[in-house]
């Protein structure tokens, strides 16, 4: 009688999806499928968190529309207000309370019919930008209910653009990209957001500046002490910013430019953004003069190309830079699904652990001061947190690459499938498993047994209370049949309230013919 063997994967798809290369050469640290899974702090396929509301109050104006934008005002004192956009009007975020603002302006009230709004604070007060309108304000200063045009603040001199993209650094408000002028980054006086033409406010047009033909401005971001100014198929990087009267363009990158505004994110030492050919990085140092690019897409680039050509308005595209949960999220609503990138350690090609998100699709995302993740969600704020969405139950689905258990010429009869989870007991697990490039061919479900015993997970095994009692390092085993030369298996949970997480898959065979 031929004998057993074991194939382990301990920490299975710790290095994320890889759809790029050829399933029959994909490596067993990838998977083939992880989807609504994160890649956790320590090296793990688990699932990822849920949103819940934090405004819960049936706002009249909103009703069931989705919040588009949302930002945060910063004040002087050190009070923090969320700010929020959605079905063209203004809100702000009172303890679970969303609050419509109403104009408080002396002429008549804009007239508002998109909430592609993108917001930034200096001085107490925060500004609404968006293309064809001219920008808006938020002074709690003047009026904590009421909102007015830039135009109507007393002192208010120059002319304000009706951008669409604005950066608030080193004391100014910058902006750019109108509807008749893609060319021109105009900037406020220090401290100052409605001086437009006083002290040291001013301008700079890129007409004879893009190196490679003429470009649009998409995008502004600071990064360290520069300007850095995303076209759609180039960048641009002026040094010494924060005195823009001798800022001076010290490196372009051509060749690659930014797909749309909201996918710009600071992780802090480096740039984040969407490009047509996937997700770059912008990244300078002190010692070097050029600015290398990076692509952290590059294991699922194929599919974020697609979904970037298939998306109908690359301005729904929404992104966000998560210190405390350390990804990148960039949602793509026509594709309907989240790519999320782990920040934590990049793979050995330099790209990131990619996983997808589904089942939610946040139109509107912002990370706050305070380190929470907030969402856009129909009627409410949301945010990151909790194993549910909204109290709804979502699946979580990840699959091993194809295996050839070390001889693709072989045909592997499996006799059983055995995961090693962290999970709590009578949380349902599917097994699937199929082969010979075949998927799910069989299926078999079994609950998590109950571990009246078992150590709970956070203090006994790792020393930090990171889930709630009762969590447990379990093992769940099923009988397994067929055969074939490769062989693919996955598992799925509900996700109802718990975390789980994948520690360790093995797969017992018996050798077959050859």
């Amino acid at each position: 009688m031929k004998p057993v063997t074991t194939y382990t994967i301990t920490a299975p798809g710790f290095a994320g999806l890889n759809t790029n290369d050829a399933p029959v050469d994909l490596d067993s640290k990838f998977s083939s499928i992880a989807d609504n899974c994160i890649v956790d702090k320590y090296g793990r396929i688990g699932a990822r968190k849920g949103w819940s509301k934090v405004t819960t109050n049936a706002n009249t104006e909103l009703g069931v529309n989705a919040i588009t934008a949302i930002g945060e005002l910063v004040q002087i004192d050190g009070t923090i207000t969320i700010l929020a956009a959605g079905n063209n009007n203004l809100y702000k975020v009172s303890g679970t309370t969303l609050t419509t603002l109403t104009y408080g302006g002396g002429g008549s009230a804009p007239t508002i019919t998109t909430s592609n709004w993108q917001i930034v604070s200096l001085s107490n007060t925060a500004i609404f930008f968006q293309r064809g309108y001219d920008p808006l304000i938020y002074d709690p200063t003047v009026s904590a209910t009421t909102y007015r045009r830039m135009s109507e603040v007393v002192g208010y001199t120059g002319t304000i653009l009706k951008a669409n993209c604005a950066l608030s650094a080193w004391g100014r408000v910058w902006c750019a990209d109108t509807d008749t002028d893609t060319m021109t980054i105009k900037w406020s006086d220090t401290l100052a957001p409605h001086l437009w033409t006083a002290g040291t406010s001013g301008s700079l047009n890129l007409q004879g500046v893009w190196p490679h033909g003429g470009d649009q401005i998409v995008a502004i971001a600071a990064h360290n002490n520069n300007l850095v100014i995303f076209g759609t198929r180039q960048i641009l990087i002026y040094e010494g910013a924060d005195d823009p009267a001798t800022m001076v363009l010290s490196d372009v990158i051509g060749g690659v430019g930014c797909v749309t505004r909201d996918t710009v994110q600071s992780t802090g030492d480096d740039l984040i953004f969407l490009s047509s050919s996937g997700v770059r990085s912008v990244r300078r140092t002190i010692q070097e003069k050029s600015a290398p690019m990076g692509n952290l897409s590059i294991n699922v680039d194929g599919d974020v190309r697609e979904a970037v050509a298939n998306e109908i308005s690359v301005d729904s595209i929404k992104s966000v830079y998560s210190a405390n949960e350390a990804f990148y999220l960039v949602t793509f609503p026509s594709s309907g699904f989240t790519s999320c990138f782990s920040t934590r350690e990049p793979l050995p090609n330099g790209g990131w652990k990619a996983t997808t998100w589904s089942g939610t699709l946040p139109t509107a995302y912002f990370y706050s001061q305070d380190r929470n993740t907030y969402l856009g969600e129909p009627g409410c704020v949301g945010k990151y947190n909790g194993y549910t969405d909204n109290e709804v139950s979502y699946k979580m689905m990840w699959y091993t690459s194809w295996i050839d258990f070390g001889n693709p010429e072989q045909t592997s009869i499996p006799k059983s499938i055995k995961v090693t989870v962290v999970g709590i007991s009578n949380q349902q697990i599917t097994f699937r498993w199929g082969f010979d490039y075949v998927p799910e061919t069989k299926a078999l479900s079994k609950a998590i047994p109950i571990q009246p015993d078992a150590a709970e997970y956070g203090e006994a095994e790792y020393g930090e209370a990171e889930y709630s009692t009762g969590v447990s390092i379990v093992q769940v085993s099923i009988p397994a049949s067929g055969s074939g030369q490769v062989m693919q298996v996955g598992v799925d949970f509900d996700i109802v309230g718990a975390p789980i997480s994948i520690q360790q898959f093995s797969i017992y065979t018996k050798e077959g013919r050859y």
